[in-house]
């Protein structure tokens, strides 16, 4: 059997078109089927430790971290997230991503004016993590928390979207637990 110039272009166009749609599908699938995948770990869904509750006196911000209970044994000094503790009183807290809700710059606190600050385009928010100005649409993100033995716990496991606020709202759910 012999194969002209045209079969053959023919058959290395659809070889070529099927590495090309692996190459693509392979991370499109995995994308898909990764909640399944994330169900059985439980990383997701632990509680982490801050620290004590004397390391948060009442009335102040400070700054805390954390490692990603979800990491890779090449992510090193990454896995390690910071995130602002705010202790309101008693046992009340609030724990904020140090990520700008805009472009997900990390933010600092000025306790001069009681101000996180996001430094890449002058996003301002209040103590309590509302917005005040700036580019930002909405407040700072808010992790879970308890209290546990004397210990500050956050839920850690996902990073805190307004997706997620949305629906814990929608649901009646408050952020915080």
């Amino acid at each position: 059997m012999t194969v002209n110039r045209r079969a053959f272009l023919t058959y290395v166009a659809m070889g070529f078109n099927a590495v090309v749609a692996a190459a693509l599908g392979v991370p499109i699938v995995r994308y898909v089927l990764s909640p399944i995948a994330r169900a059985g770990d439980p990383g997701y869904d632990s509680w982490l430790s801050l620290g004590s509750l004397e390391q948060f006196p009442a009335g102040e911000t400070r700054l805390a971290t954390y490692r990603n209970p979800v990491q890779n044994s090449s992510d090193g000094e990454t896995a390690t997230i910071p995130c602002w503790v705010r202790h309101v009183d008693g046992d009340e807290f609030q724990v904020f991503a140090i990520n700008c809700a805009h472009l997900g710059c990390p933010v600092r606190w000025f306790p001069q004016s009681e101000l996180f600050m996001c430094p890449c385009h002058g996003g301002a928010y209040y103590s309590d993590g509302s917005r005040a100005s700036g580019p930002p649409e909405r407040g700072l993100f808010e992790y879970r928390y308890k209290i546990e033995g004397g210990k500050l716990l956050i839920k850690a496991g996902e990073i805190p979207t307004p997706g997620r606020l949305a629906a814990a709202a929608a649901a009646g759910k408050t952020p915080c637990a």
